[in-house]
Parts: C-alpha cells; structure tokens; sequence
C-alpha cells in the first residue's frame, strides 16, 4: 500500500493553485504522462442508510415501513455493513485502493434531539482506526440523505433551527473522529431534488407527498419533510435549509478541527448545449448556480457524475439509440465524468474530488468497460490543469438504492442478501489494477 502523504486545507488549496496557474509547456508534458499524481486517492464509497441496515431511529426507514410509501421495499438488514465494516475495509485494502468514503449516521448518533449515543460515536471511531490500520485515507460524509426521525417530524430542513441543529451534531462527529480524518462532506448532493424536479413524472411527485403527508398523521405532526423525498412545491425551501446547514456545518467543523478540509458533494450532470438557442445555461444555473456560489468558500468540492444531458431549445435531447444504458435507460456516456468536473472547477476554482462515479447495471462487462474510459478522460482533463484530488467509485457494495430498492446495481462487489457475503466483480479488479499502478 503506497504512503499517502497527509491532506489538509493547506497543501488542497497549494495543489489546486499549482495545477490551475500550470504554464502550457508544463500541461503538454503532463498529458504524455499516464501517470496519476502520487498523492492521487483512490477510494470506493458507501453510505450509512444503504449498507449498515436496521437504521430505526431515521427519518426514511419510518417511511419505507408505512402505507402508502414511495419506497419499492425497505431498507431492513441493507448490507449489514454495521457488524460487518471491518469486512468492507478488508476489501477495500485488497483491491489496492488507497482511501475509503463513508457516512456517518446521524440518527444513530442522536436518536432523540440532545440525545447523543458515546456508543456509536464510537463505533465510527472505530472505523477510522481501521481504515488507518490498513492504510486507507477516511473520507467522511457528516450526512448522506438520512436524517433522525424526530429532526424530520419538526419539519427538517424547512425548520428555521434546522442548521444549529446540524451544526450541534457535527460538531460531536467533528471532536470524535475530526483529528483523524482526511477531508469531511457536509451534505450529500443538496442539489438532487432540483435536478429530479424536471425528471420525475407528476405521479412520483404526488406519490412523495402522499408518503410524508401519511408520515405526519402517523406521528402527529404538523409536517414531515426530508432531504431527498419532498413535494416538488417544498424543493426550494428544502434546498434554502441546506444551504445554511452547510455554512453552519462548515463553520461548526472547522472549530474543531481548523485544517480538516471541508466541502459538499454535488450531483453533476454533463449538461451539453446543441444548436443556436440551447436552455443549457440556464438548466444549470437552475441546478447548481446556488451551490456552486456557496462552494468557493469551501476547501474543495465533491463532483458525483453518472451521465450527460444534451439540451436544445426546448429541452433535453434524446441520446444515440445505440448508445449503452443503465438498469433505468438512462445512456452511459464514459466522458460525462470529465465533462462534470471541468465545467465545476471552472465555476468555483476550487480543487475536485470524484466523490462519487458509476454506473448501475446487472452488466459487469458494461462497469469495467466504463471505469477505464471515464478515468482516460479525467484524466486528460487534469492535463489541461484541472485540480483533481481522487477518484471514488460508487458504490462498493450493491446495496439499498433509496426509493428503487435493491433493483439497481451499483457495486464492484454483489452483496448474498441472506448471508451478506460480498462477492469482488471483475470490475473491482479492473479499477484495483489501476489504482495499484496509479496508472491508465
């Protein structure tokens, strides 16, 4: 396992200014270079809700377990990565990769507002020991989505104490494990209820509504609201609690652990505009205008990309129809990846994590034909003198995809749903073989 020197805010923002200020000569050697920079991380991701299992303190098992819900099955027993992490690591340390990403539960943290369980504070704890055990750089999500049930059944993001009470949580989270980790997400892709606006037909929205208006009456509450399942009229409310959770996140972090960097993760599109009067700039600015401004106050930022969207005058362009697809239909397009991550830099300046890039598909040979040719794009792009700190790949696991259920099938490694045995795919080895030589 190679020495990777440490991360903080620092040596990112020194990396970022040395690659963005790169001369054109300096640019044209690197790109007859294949090889990756040698602090470059390497890392597969999950999150809490889809692989620890029996999440009963949180908003979204309480309405995966109700009728009507928008959930095609519950979460249950997920992966039981919560008996089973130190496996997780194990595999991560085995296919050669260098770092791992994973989320912190708030809900088990604090059950009940105020409430805070040393217990599983230290079970995280436990994890980060691990990953340096075997030589693997922790990269921590504070929240992935998931939050406490009683923190939804007071509104969540739409309460105006919403952010001093994420703040309060991660500044917990931040003198637990904050001295021991490599870089810290706040949030999880904030943004993704703004991209699925246009997306989802009118049914699923009312369907969302239905489930968090059955969640209230259940608990007898005024309103339950979620991060990633909301009536399409609250997106703009959701999305404006968010915002400030970050900031408050941000600032509450960084008292703790003043060199930790910190930053959010975004879901990205490769928007690209065809014809004379494309709605590309304002699709994106609809989309990410907010947070890419809120961004540039952050040490770097997370880019989490799984395909483009060409958009005409009118809308978004249907792709190639002998173009490959994913579980949904939806094209797999190996450059989007790079296409995302320029397009974000360029927006913010700030130095970029790959903090999330897949495919789901029950297709392996269609994964391990994709890893390579996104990561050759990305990697001319960092070339051109685009600041790119790592690559993590979602997800390790097939795992629990949210309202999907366990349909989609995202990981290098299947998952025995009865005896929670993991299974490494080929493409785990064909991602691995990279990672070990740091090299296409």
């Amino acid at each position: 396992m190679p020495n990777i020197p440490a991360l903080d805010r620092r040596s990112l923002l020194a990396a970022g200014a040395m690659l963005s200020a790169a001369p054109a000569f300096a640019r044209s050697v690197r790109q007859a270079n294949p090889r990756f920079p040698e602090a470059f991380l390497w890392g597969a991701a999950t999150a809490p809700h889809q692989v620890e299992g029996n999440n009963t303190a949180s908003d979204l098992w309480f309405m995966e377990n109700q009728q009507p819900t928008i959930f095609a099955a519950p979460s249950g027993d997920a992966c039981n990565s919560l008996e089973l992490w130190s496996t997780d690591l194990d595999i991560v340390k085995s296919l050669g990769l260098n770092s791992y990403r994973f989320g912190v539960e708030w809900a088990r943290i604090e059950p009940e507002a105020g409430l805070f369980s040393q217990a599983m504070l230290d079970h995280y704890k436990a994890i980060v020991a691990g990953c340096h055990e075997r030589g693997l750089r922790p990269l921590v999500a504070f929240n992935h989505f998931t939050a406490p049930r009683w923190f939804s059944a007071q509104g969540g993001w739409m309460n105006p104490e919403a952010p001093q009470l994420f703040a309060r949580y991660c500044d917990r989270v931040a003198r637990a494990i904050g001295a021991d980790i490599a870089m810290a997400m706040t949030l999880n892709e904030p943004n993704i209820l703004a991209i699925l606006r246009p997306m989802l037909p009118g049914q699923v929205w009312d369907l969302q509504r239905a489930t968090l208006e059955a969640a209230a009456r259940r608990l007898g509450v005024e309103r339950f609201s979620c991060a990633n399942i909301a009536a399409k009229e609250d997106i703009d409310a959701v999305e404006a609690g968010l915002a400030e959770g970050h900031k408050a996140a941000r600032m509450a972090i960084k008292a703790v652990a003043p060199d930790l960097p910190v930053g959010l993760t975004l879901s990205v599109i490769d928007d690209q505009a065809t014809g004379r009067n494309s709605i590309r700039d304002r699709v994106r600015e609809e989309t990410y205008g907010k947070w890419l401004e809120l961004a540039k106050s952050d040490d770097f930022i997370g880019v989490q990309n799984y395909e483009r969207a060409v958009w005409g005058e009118k809308g978004r362009i249907p792709p190639p129809a002998d173009s490959d697809r994913n579980w949904s239909g939806t094209e797999v397009w190996a450059p989007s990846l790079a296409g995302a991550v320029r397009y974000v830099h360029e927006a913010t300046g700030r130095p970029i994590l790959v903090s999330e890039h897949g495919v789901g598909t029950n297709d392996d040979t269609l994964r391990a034909r994709f890893i390579p040719a996104a990561l050759e794009s990305l990697k001319r792009v960092m070339d051109q003198g685009v600041p790119v700190l790592g690559y993590v790949h979602w997800s390790l696991l097939d795992n629990f995809e949210w309202i999907f259920g366990y349909k989609p099938r995202f990981g290098l490694c299947s998952v025995d749903r009865e005896t929670f045995e993991r299974t490494p795919k080929a493409s785990a080895k064909v991602l691995g073989a990279i990672a070990m030589r740091n090299t296409l």
